[in-house]
């Protein structure tokens, strides 16, 4: 038996803690059991970590609920696999940036084969076995329906990114002024607009008005329907309202457009995710021109500052590198950074450094589904590009490889899912260890100095 001693917890004369016993852990218990499920190991009371088991000891210890963050600087852990946020834990625990631990999307979840409950507990086992006591948030990330609210709900989520981005419009460019004004027909509206003072360089025209309303219209109204289905079903939360898997870059004007036009609506969002110039594809650092991200950038943070009350968010948010000390500084740390499959390429890496034929395996797998699983991702790798190299853990600083192996995730839990996760849990202090060189990586040009 393995006794992880930061996770010691005492409460009214019975003490918890997590142990590893024959490769599985188990909340221990010394003391009333009274709820639980579980047995008699000796002298202690083994508890497995079920969903029911969960739910008893987060009534017992209110830290390992999950709460709203509101408008502090936060980031956001994805955890594809169960087993990251131990190491997530320890590259945060000393900043005062606030952690969103248990991350996950529907499409992820289908992928994986999770469950909203079973990320939520994930997530929560491990804050309890680090002895984590600080406010961490839960994100039901991009939800497009509402019948998928439910089990996030059910399962304690604080945290619901709605993407509305079926509602827009990316033709807009290619209409004409009069097609324009034919969607609208509202004139008052656009006067409203074109009679606005504000101390912004937006340039304010008519067709401005226009494109923004025929482009952002139907999302603004659908991510005002789902923000009263949350206000029906919870009383508090954090909400994202994500538009940053468009095809458009979102201008300036069109933020200020949309973050005015939610207020109006009473929709009470904490974050919005534009749609940023350049590509944030998976994986690797920004792609595009810096000069023109930061000035794109600077406008964006005036429409924040102007109208105040929330974060910007950055999706695709990983290994994005290059710009972090650009958003940290124009942001003044009014900002929330959200990552996914960094972590399960952390993952793949231990595998590359232990076990080098199945590695060997994964990759040509990897690389014959490849065409097949990017098609929902916007990602720009090439086979053809892929790198000759000696040593695996080479592949982890190429672009190609880095983007081959982070969106065929879904295909090789289905087919390698029982031996990943074996290699993974008998390595697990390795795994702590890169995930928290990566993400310290991410981390420092966001805390405060």
């Amino acid at each position: 038996m393995i006794i992880f001693k930061k996770s010691k917890a005492s409460h009214n004369k019975t003490n918890y803690y997590i142990s590893l016993i024959n490769y599985t852990r188990y909340l221990c218990i010394v003391g009333s059991h009274d709820g639980f499920d579980g047995k008699y190991l000796d002298e202690v009371f083994i508890a497995p970590l079920t969903a029911k088991n969960a739910n008893k000891v987060r009534k017992i210890f209110p830290w390992l609920n999950p709460k709203p963050l509101s408008m502090n600087t936060s980031f956001g852990f994805g955890d594809r696999l169960g087993y990251a946020t131990c190491g997530h834990i320890s590259a945060i625990e000393k900043t005062s940036i606030y952690p969103v631990f248990a991350q996950q999307s529907v499409r992820e979840n289908q992928r994986t084969g999770r469950t909203p409950q079973q990320v939520i507990d994930d997530a929560m086992w491990q804050v309890f076995q680090s002895g984590y006591h600080g406010v961490w948030g839960a994100d039901a990330d991009h939800i497009k329906e509402k019948e998928d609210f439910a089990p996030f709900i059910k399962a304690g989520f604080t945290f619901y990114t709605i993407d509305p981005s079926d509602y827009v419009n990316n033709f807009v460019n290619q209409y004409s002024i009069s097609e324009l004004i034919s969607f609208v027909n509202d004139q008052s509206f656009i006067n409203e607009y074109l009679s606005l003072d504000i101390p912004l360089d937006l340039d304010i025209t008519e067709k401005k008005v226009l494109m923004a309303k025929v482009k952002y219209g139907k999302a603004i109204e659908y991510a005002k329907e789902m923000s009263l289905y949350l206000q029906q079903n919870l009383s508090h939360f954090d909400l994202e309202i994500s538009v940053d898997e468009t095809a458009l870059a979102t201008t300036p004007f069109e933020h200020f457009f949309i973050v005015r036009e939610l207020r109006k609506n009473n929709v009470p969002f904490v974050s919005v995710a534009p749609r940023f110039v350049g590509s944030f594809e998976k994986g690797v650092d920004y792609i595009g021109d810096l000069k023109e991200f930061s000035s794109h950038l600077k406008k964006h943070v005036r429409v924040m500052d102007y109208i105040g009350g929330y974060k910007l968010s950055i999706h695709t948010g990983s290994d994005k590198f290059s710009i972090y000390d650009e958003l940290s500084l124009r942001a003044n740390n009014k900002i929330h950074v959200k990552t996914a499959g960094t972590s399960y390429l952390e993952a793949l890496k231990v595998i590359a450094k232990v076990d080098k034929e199945f590695f060997a395996e994964i990759y040509d797998f990897c690389q014959k589904q490849y065409m097949t699983d990017k098609v929902t991702y916007h990602v720009s790798a090439q086979l053809s590009k892929l790198p000759k190299v000696d040593d695996y853990i080479e592949l982890f600083s190429n672009f190609d490889a880095r983007q081959v192996l982070h969106v065929t995730f879904g295909s090789v839990l289905d087919k390698y899912k029982d031996r990943f996760n074996k290699v993974l849990l008998t390595n697990m202090d390795l795994y702590n260890s890169y995930l928290k060189e990566h993400f310290t990586k991410h981390l420092l040009p966001f805390i405060k100095k």
